[in-house]
């Protein structure tokens, strides 16, 4: 009696694994189980982690109210996996477990499944239906027959559900012309039952790719893809935890590899889970492997609606799937017995989540490998340094794709050097003459275009001419971003105004007419973003069919899928966007790919832009030239000299690798070593500067780190709030771990307006 204590995990930021004692007449809930458990005046949902001794527990324990699951709720191993981001990360774990859980999961309502009523015939009323079948007018309108007289309609209903024993559903008979009136008839009359059935909500139904066919002919190995998987289809069968990175070109053909591999997975009986960093790649990728293996494919994403998740996260953790395509969230997805886990596009940053718990997914599915004992793949053609390090000092596996499937040439890349655009056309030009002049000739041979502007928005700011004011967020440290304000009632295409907007809180106003500081009409557009380079392609080419793609016109469930497959039927001539558009699709017909502002993330002050616009200039353009005819990528940059930019351009990662290490070495970057970023919020500057002083000071004097700072955060203030920032730099992670959870134990007041961001990929 006296050791019924369990170990609960509640959906509170920072806080611990409370402690709860089970009254006799609960059953002792197993680990993974949800209960109710009294909070302070509330009552929430947890899950139940373990056991706890009563000799290690000394103050007085309150009871659990409920145990909602007899069975685990959440698998023991996804319940190891989020104790091990808890820790790692230094985040509650309840927020952790919260991550792993699907919509509802923590509702008191054990499901929230679809339910929809289902109509079968009785005995009398199969009786009767048979009857009907021999004589016609048995039960008929004239009244002459035995029984009560049936209308047309009802006759017709009795024959459809004799046709179908397991019944049909209401929906389905009102498709049919029988209303709902006719149904409750019949029931009254005993001819039919009513039930309820279970529906599976489908997310795959207007997914892109939805229309291949039910089974895809296997291609033809390159001589590449047969050799890696000589490689890594062993370690897959050996059943014991292994890392392996394919680095391979742009269309080299890694998700064939991967579908291969797979494929020998789910023959041994284990499971598999891909990891995808974009929600328009998920249903691309999944309808490939849906091709292949049929239904037992489910989907994770936050693209989908509640019910979808909720529906497919139940579906795997019956056991009805055994492949998991998704995004960073699909990793603590409840598949039994994980044998291969894939992390296409490893080097994106989507994967990394920008709140509580600051999670890696890459990271993270190469700890749920380690402990499923799974093969770990992680595939790019332009991989991170930290991984790409891995790979030569041995800890990962090398497979290297340097060539294109069926032999297709790299795209031809041309650099055009904005300065002598400038100094040809002014300061306003958007588009090169080059690749105007490319554009007209890919229209001209009905061929597809795609532009990328990593940067939304019509202008950067506004400024004012007369005083050099600009137009600023007042809840953040940026200018206001200006967008076309279109009047709804108008047809024309040109802006009734223009507003501003902040892409950080999403605070918005118009532009006013004259500055609001000095009275001058002079307030300048500064800089432009992919609303102007949209209204400058449009104005050069006016029957070219043109759209834009990026979070402006992407916010509506679904309009992102539908504007790809608008692209896939070859209803868009050129597309423009922002970098999402530059992630693992395949457009066929595409032939050229346009980079506006090649350099616009060179100047941020973070260690990992040239990083970042290598890997974006890249990628965007192993885009073009994916199908039969040769592709063309056109660069425009104001520094096309720096070594991001020369590089991406002639598509050679290993000497962009040495370069850029010997630079992180120099001033002790990652992979060099490991950083954690500490913020300090506060109502006011002095506040936050204060508090992070007073943290950094705590954390000091630990071995294996330094301590750098503090100072202003790059974004001084973001959503109302005031932030400083200082660093953790060093070789153990564990060290800085340790000496922040002991120096947060000596300031807990900070714990509320604190953020921490072990292995971070930004500074800002």
């Amino acid at each position: 009696m006296n050791d019924r204590l369990v170990s609960v995990a509640v959906p509170v930021p920072a806080l611990g694994l409370l402690t709860y004692r089970v009254p006799p007449e609960w059953p002792m809930p197993v680990p993974g189980a949800r209960v109710v458990v009294p909070l302070g005046p509330r009552k929430l949902t947890g899950v139940a982690v373990g056991q706890v001794r009563a000799a290690d527990v000394s103050f007085t324990l309150k009871n659990i109210v409920q145990v909602l699951d007899d069975a685990a709720f959440v698998p023991a191993d996804v319940i190891q996996l989020t104790q091990w981001v808890s820790d790692y990360y230094l985040a509650g774990p309840g927020a952790a477990l919260s991550a792993a859980l699907p919509p509802y999961g923590l509702s008191h309502r054990v499901d929230r499944f679809k339910t929809v009523r289902v109509v079968s015939l009785t005995p009398a009323g199969l009786d009767t239906a048979e009857r009907l079948a021999t004589h016609p007018r048995c039960a008929g309108d004239d009244g002459q027959a035995d029984g009560p007289t049936l209308g047309s309609k009802q006759k017709q209903a009795l024959q459809l559900l004799k046709a179908v024993p397991d019944g049909m559903s209401v929906p389905d008979l009102a498709e049919r012309g029988i209303a709902a009136a006719t149904v409750t008839r019949l029931h009254g009359l005993g001819y039919v039952a009513i039930g309820h059935a279970r529906i599976d909500r489908d997310p795959f139904e207007h997914a892109v790719g939805a229309h291949l066919p039910a089974a895809l002919p296997l291609r033809a190995l390159t001589t590449e893809q047969l050799a890696a998987l000589e490689h890594l289809t062993p370690l897959a069968a050996a059943g014991a935890f292994h890392v392996a990175l394919v680095h391979g070109v742009t269309g080299s053909g890694k998700t064939e590899v991967y579908l291969r591999l797979a494929d020998a997975v789910r023959r041994r009986g284990r499971g598999v889970l891909m990891l995808v960093p974009e929600i328009a790649l998920t249903p691309q990728v999944a309808a490939l492997f849906r091709a292949r293996f049929g239904a037992a494919v489910a989907i994770q994403h936050s693209g989908l609606s509640d019910g979808e998740r909720h529906d497919q996260w139940h579906r795997i953790r019956r056991g009805e799937v055994d492949v998991v395509i998704g995004t960073r969230s699909a990793v603590f997805a409840p598949l039994a017995n994980p044998g291969l886990i894939i992390v296409d596009e490893e080097h994106d940053s989507s994967y990394k989540q920008d709140e509580t718990p600051r999670y890696h997914g890459r990271d993270v599915a190469i700890m749920r490998g380690k402990f499923t004992g799974a093969l770990v793949v992680i595939g790019s053609a332009t991989p991170t340094l930290e991984s790409y390090a891995n790979a030569l000092s041995g800890r990962y596996s090398l497979v290297t794709l340097n060539r294109r499937v069926l032999d297709r040439p790299m795209a031809e890349v041309q650099v055009v050097n904005m300065r002598e655009e400038i100094a040809a056309a002014g300061t306003e030009v958007v588009l090169s003459r080059a690749l105007r002049q490319a554009i007209a000739a890919r229209l001209d041979e009905g061929q597809q275009s795609l532009i990328l502007l990593n940067r939304r928005g019509f202008a950067n700011s506004v400024l004012c001419r007369q005083c050099g004011a600009s137009l600023e967020c007042p809840n953040c440290s940026v200018t206001l971003t200006v967008h076309t304000n279109h009047d709804r009632s108008s047809r024309g295409s040109e802006p009734a105004g223009w507003r501003g907007r902040c892409h950080y809180c999403n605070f918005t106003r118009l532009v006013p007419k004259v500055c609001e500081k000095c009275a001058a009409p002079y307030m300048e557009r500064i800089g432009f973003g992919t609303e102007r380079v949209e209204a400058e392609v449009r104005a050069a080419f006016p029957a070219a069919r043109v759209a834009r793609v990026d979070r402006d016109t992407v916010r509506r469930k679904g309009s992102l899928v539908a504007m790809l497959e608008q692209v896939a039927r070859r209803e868009i001539d050129v597309l423009i966007g922002t970098q999402m558009i530059a992630k693992g699709h395949d457009f066929p017909e595409c032939t050229l790919v346009g980079v506006i502002s090649a350099d616009v993330g060179l100047g941020l002050a973070d260690f990992r832009s040239a990083e970042r616009t290598f890997q974006l200039l890249t990628q965007v353009a192993g885009r073009a030239g994916r199908g039969e005819r040769p592709g063309q990528a056109i660069i425009q940059s104001l520094v096309p000299e720096h070594y991001s930019v020369r590089l991406a351009c002639d598509q050679d990662y290993r000497a962009f690798y040495e370069k850029e290490v010997a630079f992180r070495r120099a001033m002790r970057y990652p992979p060099q070593v490991a950083m954690v970023n500490v913020v300090v919020r506060g109502r006011t500057f002095n506040q936050a500067i204060d508090g992070a002083h007073e943290l950094a000071d705590a954390a000091r004097g630990g071995h294996g780190f330094v301590v750098v700072g503090p100072a202003p955060a790059p974004l001084t203030k973001l959503r109302g709030e005031h932030r400083a920032q200082f660093f953790l730099k060093g070789t153990s992670r564990k060290a800085m771990r340790e000496a922040l959870q002991l120096a947060l134990s000596r300031t807990p007041a900070l714990s509320k307006r604190l953020s921490v961001d072990v292995d971070p990929l930004t500074m800002l």
